[in-house]
């Protein structure tokens, strides 16, 4: 294996988590698809990434702590995840 290089997060021993993560990792982290993820930093409920060298890398923590913001769906929602749906479908029909 010498001379190819390991993914950062593969070095780590699993006693040390990563502090930073890629949006696909951080989108894992919360359980949504990165596509959701997207949506969400988007509409300002994710926090953005930090730019390294041109590389986006998401803080855990602030994404945890944004995750932890969200309503539970039996609360009142006054700003959630409802707010972003995604736009109508024309080719739904009202019923």
């Amino acid at each position: 294996m010498e001379g190819k290089q390991r993914r950062p997060s593969s070095i780590l021993p699993d006693s040390l988590p990563p502090v930073g993560v890629s949006r696909e990792q951080a989108a894992a982290f919360i359980g949504i698809s990165a596509a959701t993820f997207d949506r969400l930093v988007a509409a300002g409920i994710m926090p953005d990434g930090r730019v390294i060298f041109g590389r986006i890398v998401w803080d855990v923590a602030e994404v945890a702590s944004a995750f932890r913001q969200i309503p539970h769906r039996s609360e009142p929602i006054a700003r959630g995840v409802d707010e972003i749906a995604p736009a109508r479908n024309p080719w739904d029909h009202d019923a």
